[in-house]
């Protein structure tokens, strides 16, 4: 089927309401068995550094190193409780689990919310004094989430980080969003509750879609649109979940031939399962935890040109200004030190030598500026697979404003849509 554009925004209030509606009646907390089945009881915890978002973890850190599981909640809820006992379950077999939203939250969340889940894993496990110093596998992250929270994991997929992106009853609502799944190079699984569940028909049709030899899984249990995630332990979603994780993020091949070949583990089961381009083998292992991060030299920091794609114009500070506040155009390159990037190992854009790529809020329409680096988080910028470059705060992508191509077009943030006003490349 294909998915129509005049339908989104219906979809996307229906995705909430039923995912309301099951978070309100279905099974409780009190369902759980409270720290999951793995060998590492798990309990949840919050941090300062990062705010409304729930954290899941081992109560006592295994010597392994966790890899990253970023979750979305159904509804896109503000509660990170809201699938506590299947994200428990998650973390009790040596995985981080980190949901968005404060426990007992309120309000929506968003993929940007993902997105800083990674940030932070990644920033902790280098952070000297942290007690996930060198504890967390930062090569080794899944994006995930259950309907409205799957459309939230879709939006970060590309993210170069990910090792995988798990769906959960859920599936892109217009085709004008079809480039997410274009964009994907990461193996994807779904995990869908059969023709009954509202996602069903979005999800397949997703799946018809995804890339020639993107390697892919499909299982559909015939629960619906609520799945099992308030059982114990998550119910049998919890327990397919932990055995796709442990092979995609554990390299656990064990676990893998659950979900390949003709004799998979869930094939001829209550599960109804596809497959493509899968073998055991195209997942390595996670390399062996050391008892602190090695040291490493660092990068070179690279220093040219950002060239827009749809313009052929070069990211220019206007008037060649060196003073705070100082708008970026796009303009003729002519390899001027008002067009020279530095792609610092901050994850900051510099020009100039002391001014930073900055946007002053992170609402969609910002125009991007120059300012003095003070190494926050709105001068933080992310180089895509894809050629965008979204900033860290915000999640949005650099965007000439009105995909124009004049020389002096404003360039801002964006909700990132894969336009060719979006795409960078560098010299």
């Amino acid at each position: 089927m294909s998915k129509r554009t005049a339908a989104g925004a219906w979809l996307t209030a229906v995705f909430v309401a039923v995912t309301t509606a099951v978070l309100a009646f279905g099974a409780t907390s009190a369902d759980a068995a409270v720290g999951g089945s793995g060998p590492y009881p798990a309990d949840y915890e919050t941090a300062s550094t990062l705010p409304n978002h729930t954290i899941y973890r081992p109560q006592n850190l295994p010597a392994g190193r966790l890899p990253v599981f970023v979750w979305g909640n159904g509804g896109c809820s503000g509660n990170g409780l809201d699938q506590q006992n299947f994200l428990r379950e998650i973390a009790s077999h040596g995985f981080l689990a980190i949901a968005n939203g404060a426990p007992g939250g309120s309000g929506s969340t968003n993929s940007t919310m993902h997105t800083a889940s990674i940030d932070w894993a990644v920033a902790e496990n280098g952070r000297s004094g942290s007690k996930y110093y060198g504890k967390i596998d930062t090569s080794k992250i899944a994006v995930a989430g259950w309907s409205c929270g799957g459309l939230e994991a879709y939006a970060v997929s590309n993210d170069p980080r990910v090792t995988t992106t798990a769906i959960f009853s859920s599936g892109l609502l217009n085709d004008a969003d079809d480039y997410q799944l274009r964009r994907l190079t990461k193996p994807i699984a779904y995990f869908i509750g059969g023709p009954s569940d509202i996602a069903y028909p979005n999800a397949i049709d997703d799946w018809n879609k995804l890339p020639s030899g993107l390697p892919a899984f499909m299982g559909n249990l015939n629960v619906g649109h609520g799945g099992t995630y308030g059982q114990t332990n998550g119910g049998e979603f919890g327990r397919v979940a932990v055995l796709y994780l442990k092979w995609r993020l554990k390299g656990d091949t064990a676990a893998g031939t659950n979900f390949v070949g003709a004799n998979c583990g869930l094939c001829n089961t209550q599960w109804q399962v596809q497959q493509k381009n899968l073998t055991l083998g195209d997942t390595p292992p996670s390399s062996p935890p050391p008892s602190s991060p090695a040291p490493s030299s660092p990068a070179p920091n690279p220093t040219g040109q950002l060239r827009g794609v749809g313009s052929n114009r070069c990211l220019d500070v206007n008037g060649q200004s060196q003073s705070d506040g100082t708008p970026v155009q796009i303009w003729d390159c002519h390899g001027g030190v008002n067009q020279r990037w530095t792609a610092t190992s901050s994850n900051q854009l510099t020009v100039y030598g002391t001014k930073c790529l900055d946007a002053s809020s992170t609402a969609a329409g910002t125009r991007v500026q120059i300012w003095t680096c003070n190494g926050g988080a709105n001068q933080q910028w992310r180089f895509n697979a894809d050629g965008t470059v979204t900033g860290v705060q915000s999640g949005l992508c650099l965007d000439v404003t009105g995909r124009g191509t004049a020389n002096g077009t404003a360039v801002v943030l964006w909700t990132c849509n894969g336009g060719t006003n979006q795409r960078w490349t560098r010299s």
